[in-house]
């Protein structure tokens, strides 16, 4: 699937006009509802090819994804079995039985990752993930998203040494808000 008929699909699929609370606690009058996206497979396949070619392209060192959970698993699995790259899950917190893991799957210590996400905005939850890979002794320096919604995501990350590579950006035509989003406090 070529970028522009991936991005109308994903237009198509996912793009929600309203009155929306973001997971960063801002507000927005459009959303980009990923699991929308995700979930259809002729998305997902095409998301897999164009992710795990800017994983090549921008973090060729990488040696294994990583997924915040729970939106961004899917993408990861699908970048994996293109890129043939394995991956870990990075939960919220640890959890509290069995091995009480936070990164959940097998990799070692001083192995650079490419962390895979869905849609960022301030960047809280990507900057949340990288902090567990650092902790865990892995190195993490790129963040690959399928939408920048560009509103300091990229900013909160580069303080943290990591630089984040969009497929798509709110500022596309292809993308962009059919209203222009105005912020809401």
């Amino acid at each position: 699937m070529k970028r522009d008929e991936l991005a109308a699909g994903i237009r198509e699929a996912a793009y929600l006009e309203g009155d929306f609370v973001l997971s960063s606690g801002r507000r927005s009058s459009y959303y980009l509802d990923k699991y929308r996206f995700a979930a259809r497979p002729e998305l997902l396949q095409a998301l897999g090819e164009q992710l795990a070619a800017l994983v090549a392209e921008h973090e060729p060192d990488a040696v294994r994804l990583a997924a915040p959970e729970l939106g961004a698993v899917a993408l990861a699995a699908a970048t994996s079995l293109v890129s043939g790259l394995p991956f870990v899950i990075v939960r919220k917190e640890a959890k509290e039985y069995a091995t009480a893991n936070r990164l959940e799957g097998a990799f070692e210590p001083g192995e650079r990752v490419c962390l895979i996400e869905d849609v960022v905005t301030s960047g809280g939850a990507a900057v949340a993930a990288i902090e567990a890979l650092r902790e865990a002794g892995l190195e993490c320096r790129t963040a690959v998203c399928v939408f920048d919604r560009e509103e300091g995501g990229a900013d909160g990350l580069a303080r943290r040494a990591t630089r984040l590579v969009a497929l798509f950006r709110a500022g596309e035509p292809a993308m962009a808000p059919k209203t222009p989003a105005k912020p809401h406090g």
